[in-house]
């Protein structure tokens, strides 16, 4: 028997109501914070992930789906299932000329991800995620209204006890400073840290901090190198935008702690770093991770842009909220008159009621046993109802039954 993937999952009858729930949450919040909707393809060019999440992400060099196309010769391409959306959506805004439209343009979207690792709970290869992103805004409002409207967006979901871990990577110059000193204090112990780390201290010395090793999470506490780590060392205007950010969160009674070793995983951060954090998940408690990268746009082919976002996982979203039911039809057609019953199918689903009928021609106990299972109420099709030309309605909440003469008062 051929299976599923391992790292993919079937979304079956009794999980879908839950999903639409979600997204239908998700559509109301985000549109009604003037987020549009946007699609983009499930695939894109290799080279876009390479340049936008950063060749020393843990993404790219270990996690992507990539495939040469074309054949060996010239004309031959590599591209890649997408692991994140924010370099599609970045594509997207600088190809369509979205720029010359008046910011702030402001997304949002949902879709499949692909990523090659471990499955675990809530984590799997191929994956779903919803999220936003805001283009043109450098001031922090921008920054409290994505915030904004992923707080709301969980809450209308039934997710409480959240809190926000922010910090501020500071802007390219500032950034760089504390890369050094990060590459300088951390220096004489490289040899006792992870092979990951050791990558990273080239390429990226920030990610380094986000290690989960061990070994390495003993040498961040050391007291020389937390002196470095939890240094202010972002620039008076990086420090006036995260201020005043955070006014605006105590503003909107938003509860939050600055974490100063949050770094995000994705190299195009700049400044606002984020994550949304709910105690119901224990260790693995993020339910949201998003910031600003105002170099990416121009990184990427486009004119300098601000631009701040978040992103979610569906399947972590889907196992905190409460589950909904399989809503029931409005009726199920109990007849052994094919033609009459198919007939009567039509005329009610045209007034846009959910409604089956049996096609197999079995005992009306049969059919009234399926009825109520599936329906809220069965019209019974006898030869008498056919002939005489009335409709016998069961209640089968109460088992009241009724005969109703015009097909208007089934409506």
């Amino acid at each position: 028997m051929i299976k599923a993937q391992r790292g993919t999952k079937d979304i079956l009858n009794d999980e879908i109501p839950t999903w639409q729930w979600i997204l239908e949450n998700a559509k109301n919040v985000f549109q009604n914070a003037g987020f549009s909707e946007i699609k983009t393809p499930i695939f894109e060019a290799t080279e876009l992930f390479q340049r936008g999440v950063g060749d020393s992400t843990d993404i790219v060099n270990k996690e992507m789906y990539t495939f040469s196309v074309g054949g060996a010769d010239k004309n031959s391409s590599s591209i890649t299932l997408r692991p994140e959306n924010t370099a599609g959506v970045v594509r997207a805004y600088i190809e369509h000329n979205l720029n010359r439209q008046s910011p702030p343009q402001k997304f949002w979207y949902f879709g499949p991800m692909f990523r090659y690792e471990r499955p675990q709970a809530g984590r799997q290869r191929q994956f779903h995620q919803i999220g936003v992103e805001m283009f043109g805004i450098n001031e922090p409002a921008a920054d409290a209204e994505v915030i904004l409207s992923a707080v709301e967006f969980l809450k209308s979901i039934g997710l409480g006890n959240l809190e926000v871990e922010l910090n501020s990577l500071g802007c390219p110059k500032c950034k760089n400073d504390y890369r050094n000193s990060i590459k300088e204090v951390l220096a004489p112990y490289l040899d006792d840290m992870c092979d990951d780390c050791k990558m990273r201290y080239e390429k990226n010395p920030l990610r380094m901090l986000d290690c989960k090793n061990e070994n390495c999470q003993k040498i961040f506490e050391k007291e020389e190198v937390k002196k470095v780590i939890f240094n202010d060392y972002i620039c008076d205007e990086c420090k006036t935008h995260f201020n005043t950010l955070l006014s605006y969160l105590d503003e909107l009674n938003i509860k939050y702690q600055r974490n100063k070793l949050l770094v995000r995983g994705l190299d195009y951060y700049n400044r606002t770093v984020f994550e949304i954090k709910s105690s119901a998940l224990g260790s693995q408690s993020a339910v949201c991770g998003g910031g600003r990268y105002d170099g990416l746009v121009e990184m990427l082919g486009g004119v300098p842009t601000p631009a701040v976002g978040f992103a979610m996982g569906v399947e972590r979203l889907f196992s905190l909220v409460e589950k909904k039911e399989v809503s029931k039809l409005d009726y199920y057609i109990v007849s052994t008159n094919t033609k009459e019953a198919l007939k009567l199918a039509q005329k009610l689903r045209s007034q846009n009621k959910k409604v089956e009928f049996d096609m197999q021609g079995r005992k009306f106990s049969k059919q009234l046993e399926k009825a109520s299972k599936c329906a809220n109420y069965a019209v019974i099709l006898g030869e008498d109802e056919i002939e005489k030309g009335f409709y016998s309605v069961k209640d089968l909440n109460c088992g009241e039954q009724r005969k109703i003469e015009n097909f208007s008062d089934l409506l």
